[in-house]
């Protein structure tokens, strides 16, 4: 049985985000993932980026960028609590 492509993106979303984490741990964050549903990412931060007053910064100039360079231009990010 065939890979939908929609199931293929959920995971390079995921693949990606996974590498971010660990850039974030080191700093003390964490990203989780929330849901994926087509284009739309929710992510919530946590540690030191939850209350970072960079978080938005840190999602739209990091996280959403690099999603839309590595896998699609259709990807938004949002942030959920």
């Amino acid at each position: 049985m065939a890979t939908a492509p929609q199931d293929t993106q959920e995971k390079q979303i995921r693949d990606v985000c996974e590498q971010l984490r660990e850039r974030l741990q080191e700093d003390g964050g964490d990203l989780e993932v929330v849901s994926i549903v087509g284009p739309k990412v929710q992510v919530r931060l946590k540690g030191a980026c939850g209350c970072c007053p960079h978080a938005m910064l840190t999602l739209k100039n990091g996280v959403e960028r690099i999603l839309r360079e590595q896998v699609s231009k259709q990807i938004e990010v949002e942030r959920v609590e």
